[in-house]
């Protein structure tokens, strides 16, 4: 069973994320939090699975929160496109995925299901805003290094930052679901990044895109 905590200041979405979530029978929700104070403590208290956390909340908004669970907690982010300057700030938080709150309710209780096996998950829609406002919030002076990466990780790595799924990338590359598993093994062990969106931060700090 996948134990979730939803993170939100308005009650009736909580309450309606609660419903769906607990629809599903494998998942089920453990507590709910109306800001990121709450969300901190009640994550240490219950040890969800996975916290779907919404950013701008009062008392402690889900970046800080994110900050303080991320290491310990699957934490997927909850946006809506007048908030996508936050989801980079969000991401080098720790957040391990992104959502936009209209997904349809059965993409909602899927996303649970990869960010609770320890997969990132990065909607397209969000990735591409994502470079957008790097683009233009940060100098493109490159922070980061690629060092011991070779071309071809370079161009899987660059598709992942740009939101492409496992599948499309052995479609755009014409490689095999294997041999793309391990190119992005080795750039997790290379980049010593956590999972696929710590990938996606290494690829815009390092000038890749």
């Amino acid at each position: 069973m996948i134990k979730v905590l939803i993170a939100d200041d308005q009650a009736l979405l909580r309450g309606s994320f609660r419903l769906l979530v607990d629809s599903a029978p494998d998942l089920t929700t453990v507590s709910e939090a109306a800001n990121g104070e709450e969300a901190v403590t009640k994550t240490r208290t219950t040890t969800p699975d996975v916290v779907l956390m919404d950013i701008r909340m009062p008392e402690m908004d889900g970046i800080e929160a994110t900050k303080q669970i991320a290491h310990t907690t699957k934490v997927l982010i909850l946006t809506t496109f007048d908030l996508d300057k936050y989801v980079y700030a969000a991401l080098r938080a720790g957040a391990s995925g992104f959502l936009l709150k209209d997904t349809p309710p059965a993409e909602l209780l899927s996303a649970i299901r990869t960010i609770a096996s320890g997969e990132a998950l990065l909607a397209p829609t969000v990735t591409k805003r994502l470079i957008k406002e790097f683009t233009t919030t940060h100098h493109r002076q490159p922070t980061k290094t690629l060092t011991g990466i070779t071309d071809r990780e370079k161009e899987v790595l660059a598709l992942i930052a740009k939101g492409l799924s496992n599948h499309e990338i052995t479609q755009h590359l014409h490689l095999s679901t294997g041999t793309v598993k391990t190119h992005i093994g080795r750039l997790l062990h290379k980049l010593q990044a956590r999972d696929r969106a710590q990938l996606v931060i290494a690829a815009y700090e390092s000038g890749l895109v």
